[in-house]
């Protein structure tokens, strides 16, 4: 079927008007709906260049096609507000199936026209868009007036659009038909005197007599209540079903004067104002300005421009006055006759210059803020002075009333009755989801209101620093409900604004105030505060402002941990020349005369810390992180299958996208900033609106297998995002944003793409791949442009080779790419290998990133480290030592000023590249002895701490940990240390190596006392007994040797099938001969020291052996098992005595009680237990309190267990060490480490000093604060 001639000539002849008007993407949608458009019309209109050339080319394919499909295009001109142009095509709607009908009945008819010009409804402005959500919300109420009279009020602030809208509801013919076939009438009202109204309501009456026959003319009215009389009988008698709207009422009493039982529309600023009249009543509330859209499109109309042309500036504009309909037509209309002036009029509304926004033919003042001042007049004396202390909120804040009950001394109920007077006059808007309630101001009344008081700024914050001290003098608010949240978050604020600096000191350089903010709001926006008023806290001491800036900064991800940590315990790990350290100390002391317990870090001098902010994104992996373009904001996304956003100062979220549904790989910044790209294991490359976490574009079809990289453009000249994925053939996808499918496919790898990178002037882009390749594309032609071939420099070449990524420096002159554990840089232009870093660590570089401002080059590895190389000198610039896991991501800022890293430890680091530098610091490996001097003994003095443990360089090392001294260090050694020991008498440490060879080491000559040969394979665990005249060890070669060390003498004992992980005399005699071991096998073996003979063999677990204790009174011992169970036996009968089950994790660690009253376990789910020995039974359950930020209660399994002499206190360690209350089972205090996975703690007999060391090596001498 063709098109009608009626209907083809209606759209030729009107053919300008559309081609001018429409935009062709809105009406396709429904078209498509319809069936009369295909996807494939869509796409090739869609992919022409601008809104004209679209919108031909839709009337050109309209003109050849059928009637359904005119009728389909006329009704989406309906749904989309294009009224007018409908109107004009309604003449030539050809017949038709009802259903593509059913859009008309929305239409603007010329019956419409004259009924709203009859009754004097303004026509709609020049400029004009559609707000069809409320218009439909203002029709719905209007429809309940269809059988009796009553009134529709639309309220909201002072150019919110109120009039526009009401005059918009009315141009509807099926509701005048329906609802008001006596017609709509229209009286502008304002702000009037009883004359000026009376003359109003004359000029009605006249006007409706007018349309009757003369003879029905009477007198004018001469007062208010015949005016009133007459106008009742005339909508009464004569216009029974009439609506009659009266535009900007601003007075009650005016109101009174229509209070005559008819059907009333009323546009206000003031809510309650139909509260003094009868009948019945309906609210529709224009709450918010324009979205984006609609306001970038008023804008676009005055400057006759298409939106998405209009400038940066515009979005700005409507951005600062939320898309208030007033700004943006008073500015669009000053635009409209000087289109150069967008910068100018966008800097006179952030310098709230209101008066310089004038000009509107159709509004009543002259300028905005007269429009946004004479709200404010018409308050009462009394309350126009309280609304002036508004000015000093901050935007977007929303307060409860007890805030300012606070702030105006006045009681809770009588604040919540002005405040709801300010609401209904549209003054203050409330959000009633919230209980309590919270009241907000708009920007442009916080603006104005900023502006009309600019002087009294500081004297108005001062009232509020006052006022607040003066309700909280004895002690801040703690109660966390919303009045409480306002001051913790905004007290510093008004501090600030009010130049109070001393009490701003007083207050921030505070530990009791970083506890209760932190705790309150979490540490960020602490930081924020040390970054927003640092010159103002410069000025009484930078020193301490950067101390306390640095703590929050590197804690502060424990200052996020529930249950919540004692910040005066963290702050004892602070340098100790720190005031937050003295602060901590001070604090400390005062409370361990209550008995509260505190430890000190005694050598922590020897640790220095790096990194410049930690920040724990998401309780699991992160796997890439990114900069924004202008370094504010930090983007991290990875297995919790989110996306979020961070203040790169501070750590502050900004935005959480539940992005995928799957784990997130990579995450990408467009160079504006205002879109981030994210793809995903789920196969789904999307794109989002930052500001509003919006999806805008997914593409979820071409890519087949996981999608492991993205990245855009560097420049916005030609926006494209770049995607590689592990599909084997169409695995690297340039996308245009403004198409659905992808734009080119590079063709050249045939197994997965890791990594893809644009080169800095965008030409290229560098792909790496696991066929141990680097290629090289042309971007604008995506032809494979030349392929460097890594396998070439790499060793073993024969096997796969994987190029994890690679990275363009900043001239664009090289490529570097990650190999294995190498590095290789290349000339691009000769394909030539310029240089190899091979950094000699045993792990796996996981990505590298050049800076684009320097030589530098970062360096991710596998075993937690990041390093900084010179690419010009060949040379380490330095060490980025602080992460717990593999490093999947380094990146540098876009000035290279910082650099950003991401890891399995759930953690993202930064760093300032000018401060980090090479660290010499010896880092210990965890498998140590200790022991505490009593008194004066050979070559150590009282009271001193000897330590000694293998360094990263496997060398062997005895440190005097008090003093910090290296009392001896062996060469390095060709087999790794497993184990140590050390010996008081003589001085000496034994060593267990990986080759099953035992040395003994004079100390501090390091003379070889002896070199003990017949273990076959790894030395676990060795100690001397008996006064040091014999040395045990047990290896992985299943047996235990008894060495007399100084003699040839020495005794195997075999019997074990699997490792000995550990022995245990069973008494602590000096002339005990029986020998505990436990191994891997399940079995315990209890054997005699002299003749080597097996005493007994324990079959005492289904799985592994991980730990033994025997009691200090040596009846019983305690085995824990892979198995999730502990057991207890009995030392004469070597039968068990109590099954412990219970554990839902492998227990891994088992202590009694001094008393041998108690028995505690461990296990690998961090849970604690208490068990009562003679009964068997379980006493407590510790640390049930909650999960940590490691996803366990312990940080980790619980490896260690000591009770203190008296019983009372028990200490564990795991991913952190805690110490607990026996008989409640609680945590008194938690000492967090640098690292974790701490393996064993060693507790002097005063249990007053405790020595651990954690799995990136740093050594924690531990000591009790005291009074």
């Amino acid at each position: 079927m063709v098109l009608e001639e009626g209907a083809r000539s209606c759209l030729l002849r009107h053919r300008r008007n559309l081609e001018q008007d429409i935009k062709a993407s809105y009406l396709m949608d429904h078209m498509i709906s319809d069936g009369v458009l295909t996807g494939e019309e869509e796409e090739r209109i869609s992919t022409l260049p601008t809104r004209k050339d679209q919108a031909v080319a839709l009337l050109e394919l309209l003109l050849k096609k059928d009637n359904n499909a005119f009728i389909s295009f006329y009704n989406a001109l309906v749904k989309e507000a294009y009224d007018d142009l409908a109107n004009l095509l309604h003449g030539g709607l050809p017949g038709a199936s009802p259903e593509l009908c059913k859009g008309s009945s929305d239409s603007y008819t010329s019956y419409v026209q004259t009924v709203l010009s009859e009754g004097g409804v303004p026509q709609r402005p020049v400029v004009f868009v559609s707000r069809p959500e409320l218009v439909n919300r203002i029709r719905d109420k209007l429809y309940w007036l269809q059988k009796q009279p009553g009134w529709v009020t639309v309220f909201g602030m002072a150019g919110s659009g109120k009039s526009v809208l009401a005059a918009e509801a009315v141009r509807d013919q099926g509701l005048i038909e329906d609802c008001f076939p006596g017609g709509v009438h229209w009286l502008s009202i304002g702000q009037l005197d009883k004359a000026d109204l009376l003359v109003k309501i004359q000029a009605l009456c006249f006007r409706l007599e007018q349309s009757l026959d003369s003879q029905a003319l009477h007198r004018t009215p001469t007062s208010l209540d015949e005016a009133k009389e007459r106008l009742r009988f005339l909508m009464l008698r004569r216009y029974p079903r009439s609506l009659l709207i009266l535009d900007d009422i601003w007075d009650g009493t005016v109101l009174k004067a229509f209070d005559i039982h008819c059907r009333i529309l009323l546009t206000t600023r003031n809510r309650s104002l139909a509260d003094s009249v009868s009948g019945a009543k309906y609210e529709v509330e224009v709450a918010g300005g324009l979205d984006d859209k609609k306001a970038l499109e008023i804008l676009a109309l005055y400057t006759r421009s298409a939106p998405e042309g209009l400038p940066e500036e515009a979005r700005s504009i409507v951005r600062e006055c939320k898309g208030s309909p007033l700004v943006v037509s008073l500015i669009g209309a000053l635009l409209k006759e000087k289109p150069n002036r967008w910068r100018y009029y966008l800097a006179q509304l952030q310098q709230k210059q209101f008066k310089r926004i004038r000009k509107s033919s159709s509004y009543d003042y002259d300028a905005l803020d007269q429009a946004m001042s004479a709200s404010i007049e018409v308050l009462p004396d009394e309350h126009r002075e309280l609304y002036k202390d508004l000015a000093v909120l901050e935007k977007d804040v929303k307060i409860p009333a007890k805030v300012l009950s606070v702030l105006w001394d006045q009681e809770a109920e009588e604040v919540e009755d002005i405040l709801e007077e300010f609401v209904n006059k549209s003054l203050l808007f409330v959000d009633s989801h919230n209980r309590p309630y919270l009241y907000y101001l708009h920007d442009l009344q916080l603006d104005f209101l900023a502006e009309q008081n600019r002087t009294q700024l500081e004297n108005l914050h001062t009232k509020v620093v006052r006022q607040y001290q003066q309700h909280y003098s004895s002690a801040p608010p703690t109660s966390g409900d919303e009045e409480c949240l306002y001051w913790i978050r905004f007290l510093t604020y008004h501090m600030a604004k009010a130049n109070l600096s001393q009490e701003l000191f007083s207050l921030m350089f505070s530990l009791d105030w970083v506890t209760l903010k932190a705790k309150i709001l979490g540490p960020a926006h602490l930081i924020n505060d040390f970054v927003d008023y640092g010159p103002i806290l410069d000025k009484k001491n930078s020193e301490v402002r950067s101390h306390f800036q640095e703590f929050l900064s590197l804690s502060g991800h424990h200052l996020e941990q529930r249950p919540f940590p004692d910040v005066v315990q963290l702050a004892l790990s602070q340098p100790q020349a720190s005031e937050v350290y003295k602060q901590a100390v001070e604090q400390a002391r005062d409370q361990a005369r209550s008995g509260k317990l505190y430890f000190d870090w005694l050598n922590k001098s020897s640790v220095e810390s790096l990194s410049r902010l930690v920040i724990q994104p998401q309780q699991s992996s992160v796997y890439a992180a990114c900069f924004s373009h202008d370094g504010s904001r930090i983007a991290s996304c990875g297995a919790s299958k989110m996306v979020k956003v961070f203040r790169s100062t501070s750590g502050e979220k900004l935005t959480e996208i539940q992005a995928h549904d799957d784990e997130v790989l990579c995450c990408a910044f467009s160079p504006d900033d205002r879109l981030l790209a994210t793809c995903s294991s789920d196969r789904k490359v999307k794109v989002w609106n930052v500001e509003r976490a919006m999806l805008l574009r997914a593409f979820e079809e071409e890519h087949e297998e996981q999608v492991n990289h993205c990245q855009f453009t560097n420049t916005t000249g030609r926006l494209l995002l770049a995607t590689c994925s592990n599909d084997n053939f169409l695995n690297v996808k340039l996308w245009n944003l403004n198409k659905p499918s992808s734009q080119n496919t590079m063709f050249g790898h045939f197994q997965p793409v890791n990594h893809c990178c644009f080169s800095p002037d965008d030409a290229y882009l560098s792909t790496s791949s696991n066929d141990g390749t680097v290629k090289l594309f042309q971007v604008s032609s995506a032809n494979e442009w030349k392929t460097i071939n890594v396998c070439q420099w790499c060793m073993d070449a024969s096997e796969e080779v994987p190029v994890k990524c690679s990275t363009w420096t900043g001239d664009g002159k090289r490529v570097v790419c990650a190999v294995r554990s190498a590095v290789l840089v290349m000339d691009v232009g000769t394909s030539q290998l310029l240089l190899e870093i091979r950094p000699g660590r045993l792990s796996m570089v996981q990505y590298c990133h050049a800076c684009p401002t320097s030589n530098l080059l970062a360096i991710a590895f596998s075993n937690y480290a990041v390093e900084l190389w010179d690419l010009e000198a060949n040379k380490k610039m330095a060490d980025c030592s602080g992460h717990l896991s593999w490093v999947q991501r380094v990146q540098f800022s876009p000035d290279g000023s910082q650099l950003l890293s991401c890891s399995d430890d759930h953690t993202v680091r930064l760093w300032e590249t000018n401060k980090v530098h090479t660290n010499s610091a010896v880092r210990l490996k965890r498998d140590s002895d200790v022991y505490f001097s009593e008194g004066e003994e050979e070559g150590i003095e009282s009271e001193e701490v000897v330590i000694s443990a293998a360094d990263n360089c496997n060398r062997l090392q005895v440190r005097d940990g008090r003093a910090g001294v290296l009392l001896f260090q062996s060469e390095e050694k060709a087999s790794r240390i497993r184990c140590t020991c050390l010996c008081r008498q003589p001085f000496a440490v034994a060593l267990g190596q990986e080759d099953g060879t035992v040395q003994v080491l004079a100390i501090p000559s390091g003379k070889v006392l002896a070199t003990l040969q017949g273990h076959t394979r790894t030395v676990l665990h060795c100690q001397f007994v008996h006064g040091g005249q014999t040395l045990i060890t047990s290896s992985e070669d299943t047996t235990v040797r008894v060495w007399r060390w100084q003699t040839p003498e020495s005794t195997v004992l075999q019997g074990h099938k699997e490792q000995v992980r550990g022995f245990s005399l069973l008494s602590h005699s000096p002339a005990e001969t029986r020998l505990l071991s436990w191994s891997f096998d399940g079995t315990v073996k209890v054997w005699d020291l002299g003749s080597g003979e097996k005493l007994q063999d324990v079959e005492a677990h289904r799985g592994a052996v991980l730990s033994c204790h025997v009691s200090s009174v040596g009846r019983f011992f305690a085995t824990a098992s892979a198995d999730k169970t502990a057991k207890l036996w009995h030392c004469e009968s070597w039968q068990s005595v109590h099954t412990l089950h219970g554990h839902q994790d492998c227990v891994r660690s088992c202590r009694f009680s001094r008393d041998g009253r108690r028995l505690a376990t461990g296990d690998d789910g961090g849970e604690i237990r208490l068990w009562s020995v003679k009964e068997g039974s379980l006493l407590k359950i510790c640390s049930r309190d909650g999960k940590d930020g490691m996803d366990s209660l312990h940080g980790g399994w619980v490896t260690d267990l000591h009770f203190s002499p008296d019983d009372s206190l028990l200490v564990s360690t795991g991913g952190y060490v805690k110490w607990w209350d026996v008989e409640q089972g609680q945590a008194l205090q938690t000492f967090y480490p640098t690292g974790s996975a701490l393996k064993r703690i060693h507790v002097s007999p005063d249990f007053s000093t405790f020595v651990t060391i954690d799995n990136i090596g740093i050594l924690y001498i531990l000591q009790r604060v005291s009074s």
